[in-house]
């Protein structure tokens, strides 16, 4: 048996994959199949009527629980629709090749939509394909070289100088850690940042990680400039799926300066060589971590580790993050292994997988 409503229930209906909604108002299920079907001259005879936000059918059971101003979608024979995210994987099926119409379809829904998610949800799809990604010159993308020296003249070489840029003044900060060492460990260091210099000049800083343009083995992103996060330094993903593309617009080019290589000193620090530890032990148990550190030519990855006591594990060396200073000076022998730990760090290969971290992520 039909339901039927004193008063005429009102909502938004459309056909599917139409960016056209208008209003209709009907007191039962059939009189608004029935008007939206004249309206969008379409067959009654195996037409339905369907929510737009989840894809469950309407039927006349369910038309009075059914709110004012809910967004409807008219199906026909052999059509289906699984809800708004059916929209998204219509855009994400264009979404490496982004074109005209599929933004023009983008801003059309936002403008006409109320939902809060939904608002975001199209915001940032707008926002992503309007991104001009493949371009590489200043010619081809101004707006990204906004506040930039007139030197750099494509994307790739800029970001390729920023990560030599941050490698450098990481090595900086390090060798002027010497002063603090004491006179026992003081040459040790020394030596140890003298090869660490050699090798970082060697390997022209690493800059490859953040060029898109070089070798797989040599950058930390895809071939379109793609950095994924890989979550917080005490686990091995970020939940949240971070990801950013610093080759996109000026925005994203920003927000990529915090994100960062973290060596996770402070974990080792507390771990590896407790402060309680008497200083000739300390520097023996470093002397055997340089051993490894300056002749082993494996990379830095999960399973390269310091020397522990007994059974202890301890976190891997390195991954990329967002802090844009190393964790803060605790004595002399830690500043040491700090030291030691940042030779291996800026000396050796990031791991690829394991090497992002988004300021979302830091803490």
């Amino acid at each position: 048996m039909s339901a039927v409503t004193q008063k005429p229930k009102t909502f938004k209906l459309r056909a599917l994959h139409s960016q056209k909604k208008f209003g209709v108002a009907g007191k039962s299920c059939e009189e608004v199949l029935r008007k939206g079907c004249l309206r969008l001259q379409l067959p009654v005879p195996g037409s339905r009527l369907c929510l737009y936000e989840d894809g469950s059918e309407l039927t006349a059971d369910r038309f009075c629980s059914i709110p004012d101003g809910a967004e409807l979608v008219l199906l026909t024979t052999g059509q289906t629709w699984q809800g708004y995210v059916s929209d998204i994987s219509r855009f994400l099926s264009v979404f490496q090749k982004p074109h005209a119409g599929l933004i023009q379809a983008a801003r059309q829904l936002l403008s006409d939509e109320r939902a809060p998610l939904r608002q975001k949800l199209l915001a940032d799809l707008l926002h992503t394909v309007s991104e001009n990604i493949a371009a590489e010159t200043r010619d081809e993308d101004p707006p990204w070289f906004e506040g930039l020296e007139a030197r750099f003249r494509n994307k790739s070489g800029y970001l390729r100088y920023s990560c030599e840029s941050r490698i450098r003044s990481y090595l900086r900060e390090v060798t002027s850690c010497a002063s603090l060492v004491g006179g026992e460990a003081q040459e040790e260091y020394q030596r140890i940042v003298g090869a660490m210099c050699r090798k970082l000049q060697e390997a022209r800083y690493h800059g490859s990680y953040f060029d898109r343009g070089a070798k797989a083995g040599g950058r930390l992103c895809t071939p379109e400039g793609w950095f994924s996060c890989q979550g917080p330094f005490d686990v091995d993903d970020c939940a949240s799926r971070h990801s950013i593309n610093p080759y996109s617009n000026r925005e994203s080019r920003v927000l990529f300066s915090t994100w960062n290589l973290d060596h996770m000193c402070e974990h080792l620090i507390q771990t590896v060589v407790p402060e309680t530890m008497g200083f000739p032990v300390k520097l023996q148990r470093l002397q055997k971590a340089l051993k490894s550190l300056l002749e082993t030519p494996a990379p830095v990855t999960s399973s390269s580790r310091l020397p522990t006591r007994g059974s202890e594990r301890t976190r891997p060396f390195s991954k990329l993050t967002c802090a844009d200073r190393p964790p803060p000076l605790r004595s002399s022998s830690s500043e040491l292994l700090r030291g030691c730990l940042l030779a291996r760090v800026l000396s050796k290969s990031l791991n690829k997988t394991e090497a992002h971290r988004c300021h979302l992520c830091f803490s």
